[in-house]
């Protein structure tokens, strides 16, 4: 039987698939993304998390009109794959190959260009502003991790984009599986009410009519308002996005294909910045992903059975060099930026708890809280890959160098690195 994919060349192809047909396209994009990456090593988990996701952006909005912005870019796997990237597919992070980020040289679908966290709110506040300032009633998706909300960048871009109140909508795959099955299944509902077409016309109308009301209508008005979120925040957790001026959908099922296309098309063409919720399993599809979701985030290719065994990774001996260190001195404490595994800082945690923190991808807040640790006395290490660690500049030289503080900067990653 022909594959769907096979025929998948542009986005607009996706546009007169039936639902059924749209169901086995998001099993041959897990198919092939398993299939390519565990060849040539890549990021695989994300991209499998956010297969039904790809698929309906692309069934809903028309890129590359409409600009669909990749946070950090580990769940553009299968974007590349709908957006006539196909037959190069098998070359992905090879040389001469796919990117295994999205390049704005590359593909005109892929609108920015990005490998770190935290910075596809902003690019597409800025381009939902331009498109106003232009007349374009293009449209601009963000999509970004749960991990990438950990940035303050994030939430400068968020605040900034509830200030201008432009026409954008923020999509978060959330793959911690946080929200209970009962919370998400009344919060689906919810949303499907309330970002239906008729509920938001009855809405305006019942407000207009109560600000009718001869002496009362402002208060009643004000009344109304409260109860309404009252009632909505007992069971849907956005709080925090509605007050920083967002409208704020979900939590939803992200693997529910059905469900994730009707909300986008309701929300497509609401006017100011929309947030959606969506929740999701890393590594979906992958059969070792349940188990360990640090091990399906990325994968290596295959040792080439010729090459002999090999020692310790440099990693590793900086890991037990730490530990060892740690355990003469309990002044020495570690700090990592979401990246224990790939630090060597896992096991330092596990035998050091109180004195180890991951500070999430917020390399700029753990180099000054690594100050601060410094001037009362303790020896920070902070564990940072070299690329991230150039989003710390600032804090480097102003918090630590111009304080003349004792803070270690370990860079895991640096200069030509085989396996990156």
């Amino acid at each position: 039987m022909e594959r769907i994919l096979d025929r998948m060349d542009e986005p607009r192809d996706l546009k007169n698939l039936s639902d059924d047909d749209l169901e086995r396209l998001c099993g041959e994009l897990r198919e092939e993304i398993i299939e390519t990456v565990t060849r040539t090593g890549g990021h695989l988990g994300a991209s499998l998390g956010a297969v039904e996701l790809t698929v309906a952006i692309h069934r809903v909005f028309d890129s590359p009109r409409d600009r669909v912005v990749w946070d950090v870019g580990h769940q553009a796997y299968g974007h590349k794959l709908l957006t006539g990237r196909r037959d190069r597919f098998p070359t992905i992070r090879q040389y001469g190959g796919l990117s295994g980020f999205p390049v704005r040289d590359e593909s005109p679908h892929d609108a920015f260009g990005v490998a770190h966290a935290g910075t596809s709110i902003s690019a597409g506040l800025g381009m939902a502003t331009a498109f106003d300032a232009q007349g374009s009633d293009a449209k601009v998706v963000c999509v970004i991790g749960d991990g990438g909300m950990t940035c303050g960048m994030v939430f400068e871009a968020l605040s900034h984009a509830g200030h201008l109140k432009k026409n954008m909508v923020v999509i978060l795959n959330d793959n911690k599986w946080s929200i209970s099955k009962n919370v998400g299944g009344l919060s689906t509902y919810l949303t499907r009410l309330t970002s239906g077409p008729l509920y938001r016309r009855l809405e305006g109308d019942i407000y207009e009519l109560l600000g009718r009301i001869p002496k009362a209508g402002g208060t009643a008005q004000e009344m109304a308002h409260k109860i309404k979120e009252s009632l909505k925040n007992l069971v849907v957790p956005g709080v925090m996005f509605e007050e920083l001026g967002f409208k704020y959908y979900g939590p939803i099922d992200g693997h529910n294909l059905g469900e994730v296309i009707s909300t986008l098309e309701h929300l497509r063409d609401q006017d100011g910045p929309v947030f959606l919720h969506t929740v999701t399993e890393k590594g979906k599809g992958y059969p070792s992903a349940p188990e360990s979701k640090t091990r399906s985030h990325g994968v290596s290719p295959p040792k080439d059975p010729g090459v002999g065994p090999q020692g310790p990774a440099y990693t590793k001996v900086f890991g037990d060099t730490l530990i060892e260190l740690a355990e003469r001195d309990p002044k020495v404490v570690a700090i990592t930026a979401a990246m224990p595994d790939g630090t060597g800082t896992t096991a330092f945690g596990d035998q050091f708890p109180e004195r180890y923190f991951d500070v999430g991808i917020a390399e700029q807040h753990g180099v000054t809280f690594a100050a601060g640790l410094a001037c009362e006395g303790m020896i920070p290490v902070c564990a940072i890959y070299s690329t991230f660690l150039q989003r710390a500049y600032d804090q480097v030289f102003h918090d630590v160098v111009l304080n003349q503080l004792p803070v270690i900067f370990c860079m895991d990653r640096g200069g030509l690195v085989g396996a990156d």
